[in-house]
């Protein structure tokens, strides 16, 4: 009874996740032990509960409904779980957190150390990456992520704002004529990040607005990757505050027309409003909620 239960819950990991490899890797096993589980399960029942094909798994109908009645198995078991982990003194477990590259290098990771510090027992697992994902399939249990927010199902909380730079190297800058206003760069060589758009908008300190338009130079998929390219010459960008200030305070890049900004960016938390690891994840969701909005 043991290895079947063990089988369900793996069969709900897959159908979860879309692919035997995704739930494979959630689960930390092979994937061909989770193919073997499933497969196990369906000689032992009788009944084909997955379509395989090259592309894709889909349900059966004797799939679906056995789907139904193991995630309510699961769900319960999680909820007994999460409710003994209250009564305990200290919290565990693992979480799989995805954060922007740029995150690494910012003040959050010391939101995240203090957070680790507190509960030694939680091991959190970080993915890196500025491109996104689906934290559903990828099996994430939180994301931390940058103005970038398509909900579609998830829940979201503000983490806080930060200032972005427009800066350059200081070599780049003294090859170019002299800036006052957004429209003077307009034709300078860009580095733009590929999630967001050429027109960036400009706001002076008299509440004037203005929008250009730029045909970038080098695009890149890599917060990081602008502020390396940027030290090197390449071109202008804009960059979260605390990652131009470490090249403004090495002497490697300057911030151009300081008398205008731009639009900050907003931090939100995002996961999934069903995860089994729910308590785990609300824990850290409002331990950064209120260090992360602490000032």
């Amino acid at each position: 009874m043991i290895e079947k239960l063990r089988s369900m819950a793996i069969f709900a990991t897959v159908v979860d996740h879309s692919t035997f490899r995704a739930a494979a890797q959630h689960l930390g096993i092979a994937p061909s032990r989770a193919s073997q589980a499933v497969s196990a399960l369906e000689k032992d029942l009788g009944v084909t509960l997955l379509y395989r094909t090259t592309r894709q798994l889909s349900l059966s109908r004797e799939g679906h409904l056995l789907y139904a009645r193991v995630q309510e198995m699961l769900e319960s078991a999680e909820e007994g779980l999460d409710q003994i982990s209250q009564l305990s003194t200290r919290a565990s477990g693992e979480l799989r957190v995805t954060a922007p590259e740029f995150v690494n290098q910012s003040s959050m990771m010391d939101v995240f150390s203090e957070f680790s510090n507190q509960n030694p027992n939680i091991t959190i697992r970080f993915n890196f990456s500025d491109s996104p994902c689906d934290l559903i399939k990828e099996g994430y249990d939180l994301a931390i992520r940058a103005d970038i927010l398509k909900p579609g199902g998830l829940m979201t909380s503000t983490l806080g704002q930060t200032n972005r730079l427009l800066v350059a190297s200081p070599d780049y800058v003294a090859s170019q004529q002299q800036a006052c206003t957004p429209k003077d760069i307009e034709k300078w060589d860009w580095l733009a990040f590929s999630l967001y758009h050429h027109k960036p908008q400009f706001i002076s300190a008299q509440g004037d607005l203005i929008t250009i338009s730029y045909k970038p130079r080098i695009e890149v998929d890599s917060i990081c990757a602008l502020y390396e390219l940027a030290v090197r010459g390449m071109g202008i960008t804009a960059l979260p505050e605390q990652l131009a200030q470490r090249g403004i305070a090495n002497n490697t890049l300057v911030q151009i027309i300081p008398e205008w900004s731009l639009p900050s960016l907003t931090y939100h938390a995002v996961w999934p409003d069903k995860s089994r690891r729910i308590n785990l994840t609300m824990k850290l969701v409002r331990f950064l909620t209120s260090h992360c909005n602490r000032g």
